[in-house]
C-alpha cells in the first residue's frame, strides 16, 4: 500500500517538475522475476526507474543507507535492501533470488555507484550473476537528465534480454563478463537513442 502511494505521488511530482518521458515501459514482462539494470549518475535514480514501471521494483541498496533511522524506514517500506559493496554479499544475493524465485522485480545498478562524469563505469558482475543463477531476463534501462532537481528527465527502455546460450551451466567469468557488456551495452545504446 505504501508503495503504490509513493508511486503514485512521486509519478505525479516527477510529471510537473521534471517534465518526464518514458519510452518502451511496455518491456517489462507482465509477471515473473525481471532484473532491472540500469546507469546511475544521480540519487533520484532509484525514484525515476520504480516510477516508470508498473511493477513493484525491490532494489539492492547501499549498506550505509540504512544506517539513517528515518531513511530506513522509508527504503526498507519501499521493498529495498542491503548490500555491502566492498565484498561479495551472499546474503544480499540470496535476497535478490528469493524475490526473483518469487516472481518479483528486482533493481540493480551494475556499475556498483554513481557515475560522476556522466558516463558508463565497468560493471561488476553481480546483475550477469543473478539472472544466470535466478533464470531471469535482464530488463537493460537507460536514464537521461535525473542530475539536480530542474530539467527534463528522459527513462529508455529496452527489451529484455535473455541468456539461453548460459542456461542450466555454472556461471563463469567470461559468461558473466560477457553478460555484463551486453547489458551495458544496449544501456549504452539506449542512451544514444539508438533503440
Amino acid at each position: 500500500m505504501f508503495y503504490r502511494i509513493a508511486w503514485y505521488l512521486c509519478r505525479a511530482i516527477l510529471r510537473i517538475l521534471r517534465r518526464w518521458e518514458v519510452e518502451g515501459a511496455g518491456h517489462l514482462p507482465a509477471a515473473g522475476g525481471v532484473l532491472v539494470a540500469a546507469n546511475h549518475t544521480s540519487y533520484w535514480d532509484p525514484l525515476v526507474v520504480g516510477c516508470a514501471l508498473n511493477r513493484p521494483i525491490h532494489y539492492m541498496a547501499k549498506a550505509e543507507l540504512f544506517r539513517i533511522p528515518v531513511l530506513r524506514k522509508i527504503i526498507v517500506a519501499l521493498g529495498a535492501f542491503p548490500v555491502r559493496r566492498e565484498t561479495l554479499d551472499r546474503e544480499a544475493i540470496r535476497l535478490a533470488l528469493e524475490h526473483l524465485s518469487g516472481g518479483r522485480v528486482v533493481g540493480i545498478f551494475p556499475e556498483g555507484t554513481r557515475s560522476k562524469s556522466g558516463e558508463l563505469l565497468k560493471p561488476q558482475y553481480g546483475a550477469a550473476l543473478m539472472a544466470l543463477k535466478g533464470g531471469v531476463p535482464i530488463l537493460p534501462v537507460a536514464l537521461v537528465g535525473t542530475r539536480g532537481v530542474w530539467g527534463k528527465v528522459r527513462v529508455r527502455i529496452g527489451k529484455p534480454l535473455y541468456f539461453p546460450e548460459y542456461a542450466g551451466k555454472r556461471p563463469t567469468k567470461e559468461a558473466l563478463e560477457d553478460i555484463s557488456n551486453r547489458v551495458m551495452g544496449e544501456i549504452g545504446a539506449l542512451l544514444r537513442n539508438e533503440r
